[in-house]
């Protein structure tokens, strides 16, 4: 599938994390409440299985955001590889969106991280470009994703609306003012409801 996809879990009051991101909490205070569905939790069910299916999918390339590669900011002064150890999950290209260049870091399993200066546009060129037929997904977070709305690229948004209440955090939607998606399968658990849209 040639598609640009996007799966994000968000609070329902619209928070993809949590206030007070850090190393030791890189979703924030409470955020990772919003991705119970398919940690292991003992109460998800197969609705929350068939959703991480979606999220898992192998695409062909990613973009995300130098904040969900690691809580390095600045420039780069230390040997930070990403937060899922020697083999990360992705096995394909993965274009990370930062104001400080870095040489590409090559991971086991077919990962190799490749850090994008000229912007979003530029880093989902490069990443439809190397893709082919298998597509890109917008791999998060919330910046990256409002971006990607804003460029109007995504094809098939998947949103995972958990019943906690953040209060504040990174909102997902601020700052987009169009959704051109309607839903096209609707599950739900008593984790989260997931929402796959079509764009229309």
């Amino acid at each position: 599938m040639s598609d640009t996809t996007c799966h994000m879990s968000v609070s329902v009051d619209g928070f993809a994390a949590g206030p007070d991101q850090s190393r030791d909490d890189p979703l924030g205070k409470g955020g990772i409440e919003v991705h119970r569905w398919h940690i292991g939790d003992p109460r998800a069910t197969e609705e929350d299985r068939t959703a991480t299916g979606w999220l898992m999918r192998p695409r062909g390339a990613y973009v995300m955001g130098r904040n969900m590669f690691g809580p390095v900011r600045g420039e780069w002064d230390e040997d930070w590889r990403g937060w899922w150890g020697d083999e990360p999950p992705y096995h394909a290209p993965v274009f990370v969106l930062t104001h400080h260049a870095h040489e590409p870091i090559e991971m086991a399993g077919g990962t190799t991280f490749h850090f994008v200066t000229e912007g979003f546009d530029a880093a989902y060129a490069q990443a439809r470009e190397v893709a082919g037929d298998r597509g890109v997904d917008i791999a998060g977070g919330a910046s990256t994703v409002r971006q990607a709305l804003r460029a109007g690229v995504i094809d098939e948004f998947t949103l995972d609306i958990a019943p906690v209440l953040l209060g504040s955090g990174e909102r997902l939607f601020d700052d987009v003012t169009e959704f051109p998606f309607a839903p096209v399968e609707v599950l739900h658990s008593p984790l989260s409801t997931h929402i796959r849209y079509r764009r229309t």
